[in-house]
């Protein structure tokens, strides 16, 4: 498929029966495939689960924007063949070479793919935020990955941007299609941004949004900023959500599913170490009910919780 210049007489009515048409998308997908979001704009919906053998590692949302000057692909899967199935899925969306790969932020399926990438050409690009996070984590990603993967991890090195981005907001252009990159400080890891394309509405939030599962917290999150890169989203006021997982949706949604819950164990766990209240009695009276509609929260909830009393205790 070719640039179409009538992209923009596309209609919200449209729009919104391509995300019902993908809510029938297999969960467990082991081809990559993109569907349309808008014109000239697709998504890759990962499996919510975790790793597997069958998934390649590939359990997260991807992005491809295509452009008269080349392709835009929104990040680069978890291993270099992994990587090569993203390229011929999207060799079965556009004959136009991928010029720019965006690194949304420094989890092993945003970025290990990239040495395949770079390899035909490509500029790889993240925030500057995520270059001391690839560097320390990366080796431990692979030595994660590989007895799940086996040989399916085979010619995969980490890979770095060949492209650091310094600013909160950064403008882009590839073929007249507007490219904004946004961040705010990370959040489910330090380099977490968002691809943003005003023309369309539509937004890739990398791991800013979960939706229909639970979100993850790790020792190199930060609610605080996780936060403040949520507020930027809204302020966006997107037509289209592409969560880093879960299915496409809505701003609404991706408040109720991940906005909501970060303020609420802020504002939980603010208090009670404010009031000195033991980390366990403050995990147990969380309120979990607004969330209990989301995957794996029984098993998550508590940990999450547990991370956030102790982040706010050295804020």
């Amino acid at each position: 498929m070719t640039f179409n210049p009538n992209a923009r007489r596309w209609t919200g009515a449209l729009i919104m029966a391509g995300l019902s048409a993908m809510l029938s998308w297999p969960a467990h997908a082991v081809e990559v495939m993109f569907k349309p979001v808008a014109p000239n704009v697709y998504a890759y919906v990962g499996d919510i689960e975790g790793r597997t053998y069958e998934n390649e590692a590939i359990n997260a949302n991807l992005g491809l924007v295509v452009t008269p000057a080349g392709a835009l692909l929104i990040d680069s899967g978890a291993s270099w063949q992994g990587a090569r199935q993203i390229a011929e899925a999207v060799k079965k969306v556009t004959p136009q070479p991928i010029k720019w790969v965006i690194n949304t932020g420094g989890q092993d399926h945003r970025w290990l793919g990239n040495g395949y990438f770079k390899a035909q050409g490509a500029e790889i690009m993240a925030h500057s935020n995520a270059e001391a996070d690839m560097k320390a984590r990366g080796p431990e990603h692979l030595r994660a990955n590989a007895p799940v993967l086996k040989e399916k991890m085979d010619g995969t090195v980490p890979v770095l941007p060949t492209r650091w981005l310094k600013d909160a907001d950064t403008p882009l252009d590839l073929g007249g299609v507007a490219v904004q990159v946004v961040h705010r400080g990370g959040g489910h890891t330090p380099g977490d941004s968002m691809v943003w394309l005003p023309q369309s509405g539509v937004v890739f939030t990398g791991d800013v949004v979960y939706v229909d599962r639970i979100l993850g917290l790790h020792p190199v999150s930060k609610t605080k900023t996780w936060v403040a890169s949520f507020e930027a989203l809204e302020a966006l006021n997107p037509k289209v959500v592409v969560p880093g997982h879960g299915q496409v949706t809505t701003l609404a949604q991706a408040q109720r599913d991940t906005g909501q819950l970060l303020k609420a164990l802020r504002a939980h766990m603010g208090q009670a170490v404010e009031a000195g209240t033991d980390i366990g009695a403050a995990v147990k009276s969380f309120d979990a009910a607004p969330f209990k509609h989301l995957k794996h929260v029984d098993v998550w909830l508590p940990q999450l919780a547990n991370r956030t009393y102790l982040e706010m205790e050295q804020e």
